[in-house]
């Protein structure tokens, strides 16, 4: 039996109704923007060659002065990247004070370029295809902004926090390129304090470069989620700076564990003091302080960083659990450092206190009772809002799967917004956390094995410290049907690598990567901590109607799984991919429980139309009647996440001439 206990959600600032001073300021720089899009190159710059780019010619590479963005996230300093001798020699104008950008388009972030269109509707061969949304996803753009940062903040540590750009960002502060993170689904800090001028304006310029054939579904383009500046106290809490985890836990008591990571910016050594209190998220958003901790002291020299730990015991925990059985009661820690008897940051963390335990012969436990996994997958665009990220689209999302029973949520295939966790937790929803969706081999031209070597590190590093505060994640996923998973030899060996990471960053969660075509005996599957099984349970391309069909053809492995890995728990992590329009009905029906949509059966090809009977899947698919089958028959499987709980834009199937996807429970809008 494998057993976590936890957690939830970071909140950057105070906490509600707490008086504070302002230690900690939050700026949003969502408004404002000067924004221009280029089909071709404008600039000569590039982060890197890659398939598309390699007939460019007299362009500078810049990934020696992106690459040490990476550092933070990556603990041994040997692997570390070293930055160039000097700037770029290049001086990119659209970087520059002196570039005129008044004729740029104005705009507000969260922005998607592309979601405006015009479609390319040009047959079967469109400069972006059905996969993608047949939306011009594809170019240079450049972001521009101007932010007066005051002379009191001198000496202040100040940080440029992205949360989502897509993609290859590049960053420039007054002209000096200053970093970037080329994966557009995770979110990226840089520190500008080094580059400012204080007292005056200063100009934020944003480069973003986004290749077609990049994803499988629609990806969006252009900085799609929030934008905002932190401004500190030369020594203060990290970004990420507060990891929870609880243990101990009875109906009388908890114990709580907080890892505080503290850093000093300042030219001089400090000594701090660090003291968390404990809150109780009641209804409303009211607190009750319930519990503190003891004071903790440490020195950091100039540009040092320590971790300081502490233990609080909390009586009458109210635990956090799923609904509609349990409910997801959430607790804030606030952490306060002093400098003597002076306070000088305030960081907040949201979090859930809970016990998880996968076990293999009953599924999915949390706080002592058995949750049935109910889920479905999620790509991270809003339908008609494209990527752009919008809080009340997404509780929406969840609200209308809520209503049909949902509990547990995939992020398919990507990190998703901060907020999606912050509102599992606060809806009582269960959440697997995926970050890749391929390793080493490609899926498209341009995917993230192009820049797998260096990143995957501090990519996945980066997105476990973001996220591991939410008590609604109960597993991570780190690769979703990579092709490593059939190399026998280097397969195992990179996904115990990434197994180990996860480990490292968080040892309170299971991790996992899904699987499509790997069989029980192979080596891959022994690397993982839960078995997620796409499609293979139920078996692909099974049963009469499907017997004409060329592909991977699986007779339904639970059983083999189970048997051959009985201290590995199951679930699968796509089911189904059941394809219909809504309100079309088309005859004849065909007389099985599941069958293939094509162009001779359940479908009008002419129109685009599939029948909506619930009968007709992707090739590799099963009707939900027969996924529900597989399930009961193999009670030991602790439950499934549906493909898909709402349709998405992009890879249209059967169909690529449309622009959207048909899997959805939900429909796009």
């Amino acid at each position: 039996m494998l057993c976590l206990t936890l957690l939830a959600t970071l909140a950057i600032g105070a906490v509600k109704g707490h008086h504070h001073e302002n230690f900690r300021e939050h700026v949003s720089l969502n408004a404002g923007w000067r924004f221009s899009r280029f089909e071709s190159n404008p600039d000569g710059v590039i982060y890197d060659y890659r398939p598309d780019l390699e007939n460019l010619t007299d362009v500078t590479v810049l990934k020696p002065w992106i690459l040490p963005t990476a550092n933070r996230y990556i603990p041994d300093s040997a692997n570390h990247f070293e930055a160039p001798g000097g700037p770029p020699p290049v001086e990119v104008e659209y970087a520059q004070t002196s570039f005129d950008d008044s004729s740029w388009e104005l705009v507000s972030v969260p922005h998607d370029w592309a979601i405006d269109g015009p479609f390319y509707t040009d047959g079967e061969n469109p400069v972006v295809g059905g996969g993608m949304g047949r939306l011009p996803i594809q170019g240079v753009a450049w972001y521009r902004q101007t932010v007066f940062i005051d002379q009191s903040d001198a000496g202040k540590a100040i940080s440029l926090d992205i949360e989502g750009a897509m993609s290859y960002a590049m960053v420039w502060v007054n002209g000096d390129l200053i970093g970037g993170w080329p994966y557009p689904y995770n979110s990226f800090s840089l520190d500008l304090s080094s580059s400012l001028k204080y007292g005056e304006e200063n100009l934020i310029a944003i480069r973003l470069d986004n290749p077609n054939e990049s994803a499988r579904w629609y990806p969006g383009a252009g900085l799609y989620r929030n934008v905002y500046l932190t401004k500190t106290n030369p020594a203060h809490i990290a970004r990420y700076g507060t990891y929870v985890t609880t243990s101990d836990i009875a109906d009388d008591s908890a114990t709580i564990n907080v890892d505080v990571q503290i850093e000093n910016a300042g030219a001089r050594s400090t000594h701090v003091q660090v003291v968390t209190d404990i809150y109780s998220v009641e209804q409303h958003g009211r607190q009750y302080k319930v519990a503190q901790s003891s004071a903790s002291s440490a020195r950091l020299s100039s540009g040092d960083h320590t971790a300081i730990n502490q233990t609080i015991m909390l009586h009458d925990p109210k635990l956090w659990g799923p609904r509609p059985e349990q409910a997801p009661n959430l607790y804030t820690a606030v952490t306060r450092l002093y400098a003597g008897r002076k306070a000088i940051d305030q960081y907040s963390t949201e979090f859930g206190i809970r016990s998880v335990v996968f076990d293999p012969d009953q599924g999915l436990m949390v706080n002592g009772h058995h949750v049935p996994v109910q889920g479905v997958n999620l790509h991270h665009d809003l339908g008609a809002l494209g990527a752009a990220f919008h809080t009340r689209a997404a509780e929406r999302q969840l609200e209308s799967l809520q209503e049909m029973g949902f509990n547990a949520l995939r992020t398919a295939h990507n990190p998703p917004a901060r907020e999606v966790l912050t509102l599992a937790d606060r809806m009582g929803i269960v959440v697997m956390d995926e970050i890749f969706d391929t390793w080493e081999y490609n899926k498209t031209d341009n995917d993230f094995h192009l820049i797998f070597p260096e990143w995957h590190e501090p990519d996945l590093r980066n997105f476990i410290r973001r996220d591991r505060n939410h008590p609604s994640i109960v597993a991570w996923s780190y690769g979703n049907e990579v092709i490593d998973q059939t190399l026998n030899e280097t397969g195992p060996v990179l996904s115990r690598k990434l197994r180990g990471i996860v480990s490292e960053e968080d040892p309170t969660r299971l991790s996992t990567a899904s699987v499509n075509s790997a069989k029980a005996s192979w080596p891959f599957p022994e690397t993982l901590e839960i078995i997620s099984l796409n499609y293979q349970g139920q078996g692909i391309r099974t049963g009469p109607q499907y017997s004409n069909l060329s592909g991977i053809i699986t007779p339904p492995v639970y059983p083999d799984f189970h048997s051959t890995l009985p201290k590995k728990p199951i679930w699968s992590s796509e089911t189904s991919a059941t394809v219909d329009t809504r309100g079309t009905y088309i005859f004849p029906v065909v007389d099985a429980d599941s069958a293939p949509a094509n162009e001779s059966s359940g479908t009008h090809p002419e129109d685009g139309f599939v029948s909506a009977y619930g009968l007709y899947t992707a090739n590799f698919g099963a009707s939900p009647d027969k996924t529900f089958a597989s399930l009961d028959r193999n009670p030991y499987v602790a439950g499934e996440f549906v493909w898909a709980g709402i349709d998405y834009l992009g890879e249209p199937t059967p169909f690529y001439t449309s622009r959207s996807s048909y899997f959805g429970i939900v429909d796009l809008a």
